[in-house]
């Protein structure tokens, strides 16, 4: 049984920092490109980041460039989010995202999400 499940989410102030956690069980963790997502309240789910499979690679939003940073664990096959500096326009639902792509097409897993609230 696949399952991701997040932790580590809260209310923090702004300009504080939290580091978002991510557990995976029940698929190959190494062969897929793990990613965050997060959604604000009324808008649409958006891509933050994403490490690929060995971690060697890495994208970012243009929104967290530089204040966020993906990292994996292939051995405890989790993967983590450190958030610095946050803003308040990171309020979100932030989402563990698991994606293999095949010739034969494509795997994907979410978690259930995790709130963070940043606010004063």
């Amino acid at each position: 049984q696949v399952q991701l499940v997040e932790s580590g989410g809260g209310l923090v102030q702004p300009g504080g920092s939290l580091r978002l956690s991510c557990a995976a069980s029940g698929f190959s963790f190494s062969r897929y490109d793990m990613s965050w997502y997060r959604q604000a309240p009324g808008k649409e789910r958006e891509l933050a980041a994403t490490i690929s499979g060995g971690g060697l690679s890495t994208t970012y939003a243009d929104s967290v460039k530089g204040r966020f940073t993906i990292s994996r664990d292939n051995n405890k096959d989790t993967v983590s989010l450190q958030m610095n500096n946050l803003r308040p326009e990171d309020t979100a639902i932030y989402y563990c995202h698991a994606k293999r792509s095949a010739s034969w097409g494509d795997y994907d897993y979410w978690g259930r999400g995790i709130q963070v609230t940043v606010s004063s």
